[in-house]
C-alpha cells in the first residue's frame, strides 16, 4: 500500500477531504521523524512503537579492494509492533 492509497482509504472511511487527510498523514510522519531525530521513542498503544536502536561498532569488508573498515556505532530507526498487532497478522486467514 502506498501513501496515496492510504490517504484515499482514510478519506473514504472518514468523509474528510483527501488533501486534509494527506496533510494530517504527512504531519504525523514528520512528528515521528522529528521525535526519533531527538532520540525520543513514539509509542502508539495497540499499534506499536517507533524506536531508536543503537548499533554497535563493527568491522566490515570492502570485497572489491579486499580491505577491512571500521563501521562506527550509530543509531537507526526501527518499528516494534504491539503484541496484539503481531497476533492479528500471525492468525490471519491465508488465501490459497
Amino acid at each position: 500500500m502506498t501513501k496515496a492509497e492510504l490517504v484515499g482509504i482514510i478519506s473514504k472511511k472518514t468523509g474528510i477531504e483527501r488533501n486534509v487527510v494527506l496533510t494530517t498523514v504527512e504531519a504525523f510522519m514528520e512528528e515521528v521523524k522529528g521525535s526519533l531525530e531527538k532520540g525520543e521513542n513514539v509509542h502508539l498503544r495497540g499499534f506499536g512503537s517507533f524506536v531508536v536502536k543503537r548499533r554497535a561498532q563493527k568491522t566490515g569488508r570492502i570485497l572489491a579492494r579486499n580491505t577491512t573498515i571500521i563501521i562506527p556505532a550509530h543509531d537507526v530507526p526501527a518499528f516494534k509492533p504491539a503484541d496484539t498487532f503481531v497476533d492479528k497478522v500471525k492468525n490471519r486467514p491465508v488465501a490459497q
